[in-house]
């Protein structure tokens, strides 16, 4: 099943997808987080019915519009992309023949960052001169929980979505804690909808980037350095957590700092990204 947040009349609600038919049906969920906390309460009640609206009729949002916690985020966790890093000159304190981790670079970005799809992304040309994209095929938390074995992890899983995890480079490499970079408002386009577990085989997913039309990134999550239970015992271990919380895995090589010279993106710029089983987001920058 697909779910989305969506405006409709005015109303915000949060619906089932019916992506062939190009549909959505309401669903009885104060928002996207009390559906994933109470799903299997909910669930029974879910059905294509007559509170269906065509897509084209509704404005989508982020799947989880005002998250409750920072959304957690991998760094580095193919082994193109982290090459390309350590080679860019934007990677603060890169070391020549370290270039894969050990452990996982995890981060988080705040819950003012995010937007859906078709918003604007503000460049904030006052702030950097280095803006970059990135896809990430994006975890969401069903059952919460601490210190959760890869064993038991699928069974925290309630879905996917997918995350342009927008950075300003120069900011990332000048304070060295990636934070500030990865922050600033509009920095978390998120969508269009959350894919539940059930439908998509998260180990073999085709992740994709086009920028303008020019296909960027092409990659598959077989590629993954920290796969998904590793990175769900990993950041559990001694940590909390919580039904709808975020974990945005990491993205492959083709960013715009990999080119010489980088490829940026500025003002007019319109960046799509999808993910097999998933769907697509696209937004444009200003």
């Amino acid at each position: 099943m697909k779910f989305a947040t969506y405006v409709h009349q005015g109303k915000e609600s949060v619906g089932l997808v019916d992506a062939e038919a190009e549909r959505i049906y309401r669903v009885d969920a104060a928002d996207m987080v009390e559906l994933i906390a109470r799903f299997d309460e909910i669930a029974p009640a879910i059905r294509m019915n007559g509170n269906g609206a065509d897509l084209a009729e509704v404005r989508l949002l982020a799947p989880i519009p005002r998250p409750r916690r920072n959304i957690f985020c991998v760094g580095k966790n193919y082994r193109d992309h982290a090459r390309e890093f350590a080679n860019s000159g934007y990677e603060a304190g890169a070391v020549k023949g370290a270039e894969i981790d050990d452990y996982p670079a995890v981060f988080t970005k705040p819950g003012t960052c995010v937007v859906g799809p078709g918003d604007t992304v503000d460049t904030h040309p006052r702030v950097t001169s280095s803006v970059d994209y990135e896809v990430e095929l994006t975890i969401v938390i069903g059952k919460g929980g601490r210190d959760i074995s890869r064993a038991e992890a699928h069974k925290h899983i309630f879905g996917y979505t997918i995350i342009n995890d927008v950075t300003a480079r120069d900011r990332q490499k000048n304070h060295r804690q990636w934070f500030l970079g990865k922050a600033l408002d509009t920095f978390c386009p998120m969508g269009p909808w959350i894919t539940t577990a059930d439908e998509v085989d998260a180990e073999n997913l085709q992740v994709k980037t086009w920028v303008n039309g020019e296909l960027r990134q092409d990659a598959n999550t077989r590629d993954l350095i920290f796969d998904i239970p590793g990175l769900i015992e990993t950041i559990s271990a001694g940590t909390t957590l919580e039904a709808g919380d975020l974990i945005a895995t990491g993205t492959p090589a083709g960013v715009g700092l990999g080119f010489s010279p980088p490829k940026f993106l500025k003002a007019g710029d319109n960046v799509t990204m999808s993910i097999s089983g998933i769907g697509t987001l696209s937004n444009p920058f200003a």
